[in-house]
């Protein structure tokens, strides 16, 4: 039978991305030609390595891998912003087994599925959340556990009260979820440090990592979220989206934060003008 001009384009490009044998028959075992179609179009080779890794690994069908790409996963990854060869090399990590919180944690988070409009409380969204428990969990990403809602606290004399708690299977660790209604404030920080010493002292396992904590708010300032440092503290912030804003806005919004990641990044370097 003979092939038509897009199924030799097809099987050309393919040829040309997929030079590594042994990466080609690991993929193999899981991933099919259909998969392959859906990633070929990806311009990023890089994105593209990460859409195959997290579709072998998470087994993704063929729709999927297409909402995947279509919410555009790779880009608000906190992979997404770090230097091609910082993603490259971590790409190489997942191919062994190693995944990490920079792909595992994402900025914004889409959750239109919860039907929020209007005016709602913190509690409105947990308890959305909770809801629609299924949808949220596939958002977050394979390996998330739920363990609890209003997770309590004692410290000396006083009780608090985590609002979500996760545990992540592919990362060994609990993840702390707080969210907020409102843009993220510095003060945020130090109730999650809080949150994340008592659980590292009271809720973790032999054998598991730190916890980690997501602060989910409504809007968050880059600069002011970069001064904190806040991946020493394991901690981590991102914005929600309860409503959708058109495709080519959220599109632009995110190569615009992996610039600014990338600059910031670069400044950094040892021999950057900034640091001479």
């Amino acid at each position: 039978m003979g092939f038509n001009y897009t199924a030799l384009t097809r099987m050309a490009r393919f040829a040309e991305w997929m030079i590594d044998e042994q990466i080609l028959a690991t993929l193999s075992q899981t991933l099919s030609w259909s998969h392959f179609v859906e990633l070929l179009p990806i311009k990023d080779p890089l994105a593209r390595d990460f859409y195959a890794e997290m579709c072998r690994i998470e087994r993704w069908d063929v729709r999927t891998l297409r909402q995947k790409i279509g919410s555009m996963l790779f880009q608000r990854t906190a992979l997404s912003k770090k230097p091609q060869a910082v993603i490259a090399a971590e790409i190489d990590r997942l191919r062994d087994g190693h995944m990490t919180p920079d792909i595992v944690f994402r900025d914004p988070y889409l959750l239109d599925l919860l039907g929020l409009k209007g005016a709602y409380s913190e509690r409105d969204l947990e308890s959305a959340i909770l809801r629609e428990i299924e949808g949220v969990l596939l958002e977050l990403g394979s390996g998330f556990a739920f363990l609890a809602r209003q997770k309590r606290m004692s410290v000396g004399k006083d009780d608090f009260h985590l609002d979500l708690l996760f545990f992540h299977r592919h990362l060994h660790r609990l993840i702390a979820v707080e969210l907020k209604l409102e843009s993220f404030q510095p003060a945020h920080v130090g109730q999650m440090e809080l949150y994340l010493r008592w659980l590292d002292k009271h809720e973790r396992a032999p054998g598991e990592k730190a916890p980690i904590g997501l602060i989910l708010c409504a809007a968050a300032d880059a600069e002011q979220v970069e001064l904190l440092q806040l991946d020493a503290k394991s901690i981590r912030v991102s914005e929600y989206l309860t409503e959708l804003p058109p495709l080519p806005l959220l599109r632009e919004r995110l190569h615009q934060a992996i610039e600014h990641a990338r600059e910031q990044a670069a400044r950094q370097l040892p021999g950057s003008e900034e640091q001479a």
